[in-house]
């Protein structure tokens, strides 16, 4: 690459850079909560019990246990609960989508 295409490389570069906007913690707590609407921040003290427990409990929209290695699929549905679980048949994870 000659030294005016290094330049021009260069230029681009930093043009991006100061397009980005820098985001306020503030911005990211209410991102957090426009993607909450599952209320999965609820449900967070599942983590670490079986995925067995979820079975005598009701919930009031879509529900999904997903066993370790199991299949599902992949349509995103913000208002569905996901609970996501280990080897073990734990719950890691409990997440909207």
């Amino acid at each position: 690459m000659n030294y005016p295409g290094k330049a021009l490389l260069a230029a681009a570069v930093l043009t991006l850079a100061a397009c980005q906007s820098a985001s306020k913690p503030d911005d990211h707590a209410a991102a957090a909560a426009d993607n909450d609407q599952c209320r999965a921040s609820a449900y967070q003290g599942y983590i670490g019990k079986p995925l067995t427990s979820l079975e005598n409990q009701r919930f009031d929209g879509a529900v999904r246990a997903i066993p370790w290695n199991g299949a599902a699929t992949m349509d995103f549905n913000l208002h569905r609960l996901n609970f996501m679980g280990d080897k073990d048949g734990k719950i890691t994870q409990v997440y909207c989508g």
